[in-house]
């Protein structure tokens, strides 16, 4: 049996940060989906595109280079984040798109996946699903002391803005919209430090492993 550990969650929540340091722990590969709309969305910008051209979207989607995710500095940006948010919603990226996640999911041995619909969509047979979340408040605090610390000169409430713009985009889109998996485990990481947080989440994973026989 193939142990894919599925990780879902609004931005800010964590979910990224236990993900990887799941796979670091039981040897899996991980994938931050996030960062192929990420990815897709520098993509849009590098070609002077509209936000609003759902076919060049697509267009680039099919054509990503998964190796270009490495490294990139500009993923990791406001600009890529919001752009990111923004295209996510369009059926024809997330079908693009889609083959690539199951692929990387279905690999054997398995795999550990962080995003918002990877225990919905993308690995629905998953043997863990966690949804990660926390208060928009705390969520937005955690981005914007991320920001600070690489100079960027947003202002909290901005980033709180942006944070529950961000949350009813993902909620509110036709296509895969953000939504806990009825089986998945609610882990919420408001006050939680990242140890914690990684224990709650390692317990989580280790029960299911248990009544999966792994």
């Amino acid at each position: 049996m193939s142990f894919i550990i599925a990780v879902d969650g609004p931005a800010a929540s964590g979910k990224g940060t236990i993900a990887a340091r799941l796979a670091r722990t039981y040897g899996l590969p991980h994938l931050d989906t996030g960062l192929l709309y990420r990815a897709v969305g520098v993509a849009m910008i590098d070609a002077g595109a509209s936000l609003e051209d759902e076919e060049t979207a697509e267009t680039l989607a099919r054509a990503l280079d998964v190796s270009a995710l490495a490294g990139d500095p500009r993923l990791i940006s406001g600009a890529a984040g919001e752009t990111a948010s923004r295209i996510a919603g369009y059926t024809g990226v997330r079908a693009a798109l889609l083959d690539l996640q199951q692929a990387f999911a279905r690999q054997p041995g398995g795999a550990v996946l962080d995003g918002r619909d990877i225990g919905t969509v993308i690995a629905p047979d998953a043997t863990a699903k966690l949804f990660v979340t926390a208060t928009p408040k705390t969520r937005a605090r955690r981005r914007w002391l991320q920001l600070q610390a690489r100079g960027d000169g947003i202002s909290f409430e901005d980033m709180l803005a942006d944070i529950v713009r961000r949350d009813e985009r993902d909620m509110g889109r036709g296509a895969a919209p953000m939504m806990q998996a009825d089986d998945a485990v609610l882990l919420d990481t408001t006050d939680m430090d990242i140890e914690t947080a990684f224990d709650a989440a390692r317990r989580i994973v280790e029960a299911a492993r248990v009544r999966n026989g792994l």
